[in-house]
């Protein structure tokens, strides 16, 4: 089976304009097919910004709004799928909610999967927005088993081993990580790869933005613990290599998964206590 070649933009593009991140990705969707890659992954909440404060609402859309038809377009253009992160807009039991999502469209324009972030970080998110409550979302491309969390949710390990329990191959992770939490990108995210034998695009933002300095550092690693390609700290545009053989091999070699106990983790779902 041949490699997903797979493209990671760290942008924080330009926070508050839809239309101006829309070319952005246009641009970089074209860079990304002119190197062969067939996936393109953008960080969290690139549609919009992250640091929009009370613009939440406003910026919100439905899944299928009018940003999924421009991201569509844009992935038909240049022939390869693209994962982007944005504030969506639902209607749940009867209310409206926002969402931090990412959705991942196909390179024939179909809307293949649409991920909520399940644990959110800090006061900003939990002011605006509702958790998701869907631990494991996942698609097929090019024969590769893709599956996304968003940021804050790669640093619980049981959402990464539910992933593997279900097969994922690719983990796409859009990111808004901030300093001084660079370790995350540098040290915890390829040991998720490779405790749970799979590889992980973890694609970060960039830069001041409100309150927050993002720290780049986006990666790709695989399930050997190595990062195959890394950015910067800046504006960069990297493509890795995802090699289902490769990783065929190592899940053979590794025994994390067959060797597990399951019996005995019972204690992972129980309540703190309360004086901890």
């Amino acid at each position: 089976m041949p490699s997903l070649r797979t493209t990671l933009l760290q942008s924080s593009g330009r926070p508050g304009s839809v239309a101006r991140n829309l070319a952005a990705l246009d641009e970089a969707a074209a860079r990304a097919a002119a190197a062969g890659a067939g996936l393109l992954v953008t960080p969290e909440m690139f549609l919009t910004g992250y640091a929009i404060g009370d613009r939440v609402p406003e910026l919100a859309e439905a899944a299928d709004g009018p940003a999924a038809g421009a991201v569509a377009e844009i992935a038909v253009r240049h022939g390869l799928a693209i994962v982007y992160g944005y504030p969506e807009r639902d209607t749940v039991d009867g209310g409206e909610r926002i969402f931090n999502s990412a959705q991942l469209i196909g390179p024939g324009g179909d809307r293949l999967a649409n991920y909520r972030k399940t644990h959110l970080f800090g006061c900003f998110e939990q002011r605006w927005f509702t958790p998701g409550e869907q631990p494991v979302v996942q698609a097929e491309l090019d024969g590769v088993r893709i599956g996304m969390l968003i940021c804050y949710d790669v640093e619980f390990p049981e959402n990464v081993r539910a992933h593997a329990l279900a097969g994922t191959d690719l983990l796409l992770v859009p990111t808004a990580q901030m300093h001084p939490f660079q370790f995350v990108a540098e040290s915890l995210v390829p040991v998720r790869a490779f405790e749970s034998q799979m590889y992980i695009a973890y694609v970060n933002r960039t830069g001041p933005e409100g309150e927050f300095e993002f720290i780049g550092l986006s990666c790709l690693a695989g399930p050997d613990g190595l990062a195959r390609v890394r950015a910067g700290r800046g504006e960069d545009l990297v493509t890795g290599e995802v090699d289902p053989e490769f990783l065929g091999g190592s899940r053979a070699a590794n025994p994390y998964l067959s060797d597990r106990r399951p019996g005995l983790y019972a204690s992972l779902t129980a309540p703190l206590p309360r004086d901890r």
